[in-house]
């Protein structure tokens, strides 16, 4: 197993660089790096030693210019493995990655409750079911990935709505279960990690992942870097008020994006609006495919809302492209235009050409998420 302080600061950079963009020759890193091919050469050495990365043959790619075939130096992704889970209301969504955060296997586990001490039960069942499948002597690590305020160095879940969890020390608790070097993050984060090391966002200096669904969240990255802010907050969107007489959030505020977009207050709101108090939102969905005017204005709010939140993270953070997901877009069709309108008018200036791509996402890719946050946190210096 690699430990961190074992990692020289170029090792770390010729890992990184690997990971989420080689194969690579060391020529290559070096100009990627800013570093001599020596200091390449050297950060690479124990890394090939330890069987975390390997020589390619030379015939396999070249290097630019004259001079003799490179030998790209690879990850051997099945050098080390990471479990990855993602805590929702009533499930557990787990995987086991490789470290190219491949997913390997996944598993679901039902959650009756969602009190502390039986989620880590099922959490220690879950990990045991998945481990068992020939990856326990390779594993030393496992991601999680809970929904609200996460405090990432401590692996402190200070608040998570969802899961109605307050001050819970979920890293300290999952490592005694486990046996596992915990890391446990906010959702959206996490799967933001994923995206910027292994999906859209690499190579991208700035970009803007958002979530709709249960809960409307955004994860941030600026100048290459996840961005969590002083109070490891930054980027809650789903809680910039945009109605000062809106209905009321779970977080206290009034009139918050997630308020008026997140599922649970468009089922209120379809509900208030057909007079049917049992109305699901697969009902609601199919009303307002078919036509249905007063539950089609609840999804056009909805996608109001959600397009000037994305519109303010374009005005303040200026990103270069936007990434939309999450569980809720199986009913994007119904957000879209109003999304895109609202976007365009609330964004300021040259902030409006920001394109927003559209990436739907299984649970299975959130929990690949919290993996990726391990496998970071394996190389991080």
């Amino acid at each position: 197993m690699l430990h961190e302080a074992d990692l020289a600061p170029a090792a770390t950079a010729v890992f990184t660089a690997v990971l989420t963009e080689g194969p690579l020759s060391r020529v290559a890193l070096a100009r990627r790096l800013d570093l001599s091919s020596a200091a390449v050469t050297k950060g690479a050495r124990p890394l090939i030693e330890l069987g975390y990365l390997e020589e390619l043959a030379a015939t396999e790619r070249t290097g630019p210019g004259a001079g003799r075939p490179a030998s790209p130096l690879a990850v051997r992704a099945d050098r080390e493995f990471f479990v990855g889970v993602k805590i929702t209301g009533d499930e557990l969504i787990g995987v086991v990655c490789d470290l190219r955060a491949e997913i390997r296997t996944s598993a679901h586990r039902r959650l009756p409750t969602t009190d502390v001490d039986q989620v880590l039960t099922s959490l220690g069942e879950l990990v045991d079911e998945l481990l068992d499948g020939g990856y326990r002597a390779r594993t030393h690590r496992l991601g999680l990935a809970v929904s609200g305020d996460v405090d990432y160095s401590t692996g402190l879940v200070r608040y998570s709505p969802f899961l109605r969890w307050r001050d819970v020390r979920l890293r300290e608790r999952a490592e005694k279960i486990t046996g596992l070097t915990v890391t446990v993050e906010n959702d959206v984060k996490a799967l933001t990690t994923a995206e910027h090391w292994f999906g859209e966002g690499v190579g991208v200096e700035s970009f803007a992942l958002v979530t709709v669904g249960a809960g409307i969240g955004c994860g941030l990255v600026v100048g290459g870097r996840l961005v969590s802010g002083a109070h490891g907050v930054a980027g809650e969107i789903g809680h910039i008020g945009i109605d000062a007489n809106g209905p009321d959030c779970h977080c206290g505020g009034r009139g918050c994006v997630e308020a008026i977009a997140g599922a649970d207050a468009i089922v209120r709101e379809a509900r208030r609006a057909a007079g049917r108090p049992e109305l699901t939102l697969q009902d609601a969905v199919a009303l307002a495919r078919a036509g249905d005017a007063p539950i089609g204005a609840v999804f056009d709010r909805a996608g109001d809302a959600i397009g000037a939140g994305i519109a303010a993270v374009a005005n303040l953070v200026g990103p270069a492209r936007i990434v939309v997901s999450g569980e809720g877009l199986s009913a994007y069709d119904l957000f879209e235009p109003r999304i895109r309108v609202s976007f365009q008018r609330q964004a300021f200036g040259a902030a409006s050409e920001c394109p927003l791509s559209i990436r739907p996402l299984s649970f299975e890719q959130w929990a690949r998420g919290a993996a990726t946050v391990s496998i970071k946190a394996l190389v991080a210096a």
